[in-house]
């Protein structure tokens, strides 16, 4: 399903500013930061009846994880995840080099392994295709995609129409949902330098909310037109942070607030109906000094939802290797996002599917409200899932 014209968006994301204006191995990386992680056309899997009031407990958890694979094979340990854990969504993580035929080779062994035992919901299957440093899959059929800074430079129209381009190419590669757009907001040319995360690796499609909020919708749209599910992340913004909370703790921000000129981009998106958010992990002080944003209540529920009213599915940063979680166990991190109002854990080491289903479950056997919590979570997911099947 197509959103709105281009148009229409470039109109919200201006409308947008004036409102806010008043109130993961790459070639190149700096010490403590790792790379960001992040044929025919493969038919789209279509969702069945079940539903999360007639799913099994620990097939109602499977859906509020997805882990990752390789994108040049199944890896054993992630078919055991789907297979023996029930986890309902897979990313293609790494870097893959055997083009878009081959891809979808390795989704339609991903969707029959997992067949029997998602509850008859079909995988979503993701990966990370922004461009330049940050693109997961390449080879025949795939195009090079330039870096964000680049796409930045384009007109939103030019930008629309390649990243349609782009999206169809995931599509035929069996891809659901493409972990991008960026909206975060670099301050600068001179800061990008020391932003580890966006900056560092021009992952940023300007300097200005506005500049990121019209390019950003456009990829965004882009994506959708091809039938590629968007996510819009870091919320609340990496733009500001100097270290990679992929390869360090404690990474903080100290400047953004919740009525922040750098949320522009993320409430416009919203105000464009985004179906996906994905959450930062980064500490931000003037809004919740305490937590994390993934793990954060007030960030989750309160702003995210509450205050900018996002309806969609939230979805982590990764859970698993980040070096910005190692905190608390894995058990704890995945109860967490879904306690402060996550709804998809992302957690890329399947290795650590064991510990963190068994966790969920166990917490909703023995907490009502936490299994309330679970399957609102499961039915955003599903319900994402159906809309997408529905095209």
């Amino acid at each position: 399903m197509i959103r709105s014209p281009l148009a229409r968006r470039i109109a919200v994301s201006a409308s947008m500013v004036v409102v806010l204006a008043g109130c993961a191995g790459v070639p190149r990386s700096p010490a403590g930061t790792a790379e960001p992680t992040g044929g025919s056309t493969a038919p789209r899997p279509s969702a069945s009846a079940s539903t999360p009031s007639t799913m099994s407990l620990p097939v109602l958890v499977g859906q509020v994880f997805m882990t990752a694979t390789e994108p040049d094979a199944a890896q054993p340990e992630t078919v055991e995840a789907l297979t023996r854990h029930h986890v309902g969504n897979v990313m293609l993580r790494g870097r893959g080099t055997d083009g878009v035929k081959a891809t979808a080779d390795v989704v339609r062994t991903l969707r029959r392994a997992a067949d029997d035992h998602t509850g008859g919901l079909p995988l979503l299957v993701a990966t990370d295709q922004e461009g330049g440093l940050v693109q997961v899959l390449r080879g025949r059929g795939f195009t090079e995609i330039p870096r964000t800074t680049t796409q930045g430079s384009w007109s939103p129209a030019t930008l629309q129409k390649q990243a349609t381009a782009w999206g169809r190419e995931l599509r035929a590669a069996g891809v659901d949902l493409n972990l991008a757009p960026v909206l975060d907001t670099v301050p600068s040319p001179t800061f990008a330098e020391r932003n580890a995360p966006i900056g560092y690796f021009d992952r940023q499609f300007g300097f200005t909310p506005a500049d990121v909020t019209r390019q950003g919708l456009a990829f965004l749209d882009g994506m959708e037109a091809a039938g590629v599910i968007g996510t819009v992340k870091h919320f609340p913004g990496l733009g500001r942070v100097t270290a990679n909370t992929d390869t360090a703790s404690g990474v903080r921000d100290t400047e953004t607030t919740a009525t922040d000129a750098y949320l522009v981009p993320f409430r416009a998106a919203i105000a464009a109906d985004a179906k996906v958010v994905m959450m930062s992990t980064a500490y931000y002080d003037k809004i919740d000094p305490h937590e994390s944003a993934a793990f954060s209540r007030p960030m989750i529920t309160g702003l995210l939802r509450e205050r900018l009213g996002f309806e969609g599915v939230v979805i982590s940063d990764d859970l698993s290797a980040a070096r910005q979680v190692s905190d608390r166990p894995p058990a704890r991190r995945a109860v967490d996002f879904l306690r402060a109002g996550g709804d998809l854990v992302l957690a890329i080491d399947p290795a650590h599917m064991a510990e963190m289903t068994s966790a969920v479950v166990a917490e909703a056997e023995k907490d009502p409200a936490f299994r309330t919590r679970v399957e609102q979570a499961a039915a955003r997911v599903v319900s994402l899932k159906r809309e997408h099947a529905a095209g």
